[in-house]
């Protein structure tokens, strides 16, 4: 049986776990490499943090991919990521016995034709697994979640199917990308940034926030464990007293 680190007691793990993967760039740099070895490294991490999460009882686990802003970054990355992201999907295709329902959170329409079709594949053939439920946030930005969702809305109301004064909190949220699934409970952040970087904007209004001075290729199950035992120290009040 695989012996895990020590975690808190199972009633103070997160239902919902927020990372956002970085620090690539600089590991690869930090080496001399290019900086998609280091994206190489951490997608090697991602495979590894998913399966541990899997294993400890984690339902809900969303990773920031690729954001609405990285298309700035030069084309040879951007392409090398891409690439990376195809690997991924052709192997998790390959995986479907370990019970990861995995979900695509984010704009698709800029994607390539045949990596809109092979996260479609994937979406659909682990719709039924259950044990966790893998969001990668992709081509995302909450800010742009959020214009999504308000013009989801506005058609609804110009269509009469929506009275605008009875939009509250839940119908929001259930116009987001993440809709029928919980906010998260802990968002990690590795590599020493202490910023949100445009991340679950609306979902993260009651997380708590851990950041770690590790970059995402060396994050591990012993960060994660120690990320963990922060939040289980928390005193989670949600405005209360």
């Amino acid at each position: 049986m695989e012996q895990f680190p020590q975690l808190p007691p199972q009633q103070f793990l997160p239902r919902h776990i927020g990372i956002i993967m970085d620090g690539n760039g600089r590991w690869a740099k930090q080496r001399g490499l290019p900086r998609s070895v280091g994206h190489k490294a951490g997608a090697e991490t991602f495979r590894k943090i998913a399966t541990f999460c899997r294993d400890i009882g984690i339902p809900y686990l969303t990773a920031y991919a690729f954001s609405t802003e990285n298309w700035k970054r030069p084309q040879e990355e951007v392409d090398a990521i891409m690439d990376l992201l195809r690997e991924y999907l052709d192997d998790t295709a390959k995986h479907q016995g370990e019970d990861v329902r995995t979900c695509f959170i984010g704009d698709r329409e800029p994607l390539a034709a045949d990596l809109r079709e092979k996260i479609r594949r994937v979406e659909e053939e682990s719709a039924h697994n259950r044990t966790i439920t893998v969001n990668i946030a992709l081509n995302y930005g909450g800010r742009d979640e959020l214009v999504h969702a308000a013009r989801r809305l506005a058609r609804e109301a110009a269509a009469g199917r929506l009275d605008p004064e009875s939009i509250d909190e839940k119908m929001v949220s259930n116009a987001l990308y993440t809709a029928g699934q919980p906010d998260p409970d802990v968002i990690i952040r590795p590599s020493g940034e202490k910023r949100l970087s445009n991340f679950l904007t609306w979902q993260s209004a009651y997380a708590e926030f851990v950041f770690l001075d590790v970059l995402w290729p060396d994050f591990d199950q012993n960060h994660l464990c120690s990320a963990l035992w922060e939040y289980a120290r928390r005193d989670r009040r949600f405005g209360g007293i």
